[in-house]
């Protein structure tokens, strides 16, 4: 299978209950920032674009296609049609066509949980290219069981790279944070008792960027960032340095692919 990366929690994590369901992970998908960042996208996470090379080429280590998005999110109704060739949604259909003239795959995962809006574009991107779509994380678990699952359980490492719901987090406070930080501190249960925020950042909150996990082999370190915030109180976490780094014994673990995939039937995606 194709993995569709943002470089956040979601996708990556996706990434990893597909190995565990016996899926064999061929190679990565990401749909670069346009040169314009003013237009918010609906289907894509913008936010540490500039990074998700480097997270998947080396610490993931496997290949990747860095596709640049052009277009915009001109259809937002539910249903999908293809009619615009303009619309965002366009790229993904570029990119997996461009992903089939190099690699050998019969599906893609995608990090959707609860946008139904996100999940009919994929599906409808995958139907034209006669793709599975993969969803193991639609609708996964209740918010709060999945995130202890995922940082908890599972040891994904992940740091806030963009906030957007004051006067929840704020950004010079909040942002670069871990995401396990936040969790064992009660930061995001209070937030969420307070203003019924999204643990999952499902409702624009926050987005993520996965520094370690146990598919990587190396972690990815953050050596100089900075950062942006607008005056309603939006913050970004740019990126100016980073590089793959060696683990130590005090990291996450790297998984044993072979033995994990194991446990399900095998696929030959």
């Amino acid at each position: 299978f194709i993995a569709l990366v943002s470089g956040g929690k979601d996708s990556i994590y996706s990434t990893l209950q597909c190995i565990r369901n016996g899926h064999e992970l061929v190679a990565a998908v990401h749909l670069g920032a346009p040169e314009s960042t003013d237009e918010e996208s609906y289907m894509y996470q913008t936010a540490a674009s500039e990074v998700v090379k480097t997270q998947v080429e080396e610490c993931l280590q496997v290949p990747l296609i860095l596709h640049q998005r052009t277009g915009k999110s001109l259809n937002t109704s539910l249903v999908y049609n293809s009619d615009n060739k303009n619309d965002e949604v366009e790229d993904l259909y570029n990119a997996l066509v461009e992903a089939k003239s190099k690699f050998d795959f019969s599906a893609v995962s995608s990090g959707a949980v609860f946008s139904t809006y996100q999940r009919v574009r994929i599906e409808n991107v995958c139907r034209r290219l006669n793709l599975t779509s993969l969803s193991y994380l639609w609708r996964f678990r209740p918010q709060k069981e999945m995130l202890k699952q995922m940082i908890v359980d599972d040891g994904i490492e992940a740091v806030l790279v963009r906030t957007a719901s004051p006067p929840g987090l704020i950004p010079r406070k909040h942002l670069n944070k871990t995401l396990s930080f936040l969790w064992h501190t009660g930061v995001l249960e209070r937030l969420h008792q307070r203003y019924q925020f999204h643990l999952l950042g499902e409702g624009g909150e926050y987005e993520s960027l996965v520094v370690d996990s146990g598919l990587f082999k190396k972690k990815l370190v953050l050596d100089e960032v900075t950062i942006e915030e607008t005056d309603d109180e939006v913050g970004v976490l740019r990126i100016l340095k980073c590089h793959a780094e060696e683990k130590g014994e005090d990291d996450i673990p790297i998984l044993n692919i072979d033995e994990i995939s194991q446990e399900a039937s095998p696929s030959n995606d």
